[in-house]
């Protein structure tokens, strides 16, 4: 059964940026790569510099698809899937967001099944 936490509005996100959001004791780092209600969901934990800095990344389009680089060494994270382009083996976890009456929600089956 899905749980659905609501973590901030989509209002507070701008294009083009991310922000981190608290869901329990994780850090969520959160992505609106452009003006409409599409949010992406990763966790904010640089894997290469154990270090929370992700939702300040930089996104770009490499290939057609969204990516976050790390603003500390510049690995490339998939908005998608948290799939690091250099390493595999330091991919992230991703989490199920929707929007909902402009809020963004986190699906708290999907938190809980990456932290297991």
């Amino acid at each position: 059964m899905s749980q659905w936490l609501t973590l901030c509005s989509v209002g507070q996100i701008l294009p083009g940026c991310g922000v981190c959001a608290l869901a329990g004791d994780q850090q969520i780092a959160l992505f609106r790569p452009y003006a409409d209600e599409q949010i992406f969901a990763l966790s904010n934990i640089d894997p290469f510099a154990q270090a929370s800095v992700l939702s300040r990344g930089i996104i770009a389009e490499h290939q057609g698809e969204l990516w976050v680089a790390s603003p500390l060494k510049k690995q490339h994270f998939r908005l998608k899937d948290g799939l690091c382009m250099e390493d595999e083996a330091h991919s992230i976890s991703a989490y199920e967001v929707r929007v909902r009456d402009g809020n963004i929600e986190l699906n708290t089956a999907s938190l809980q099944a990456q932290t297991c």
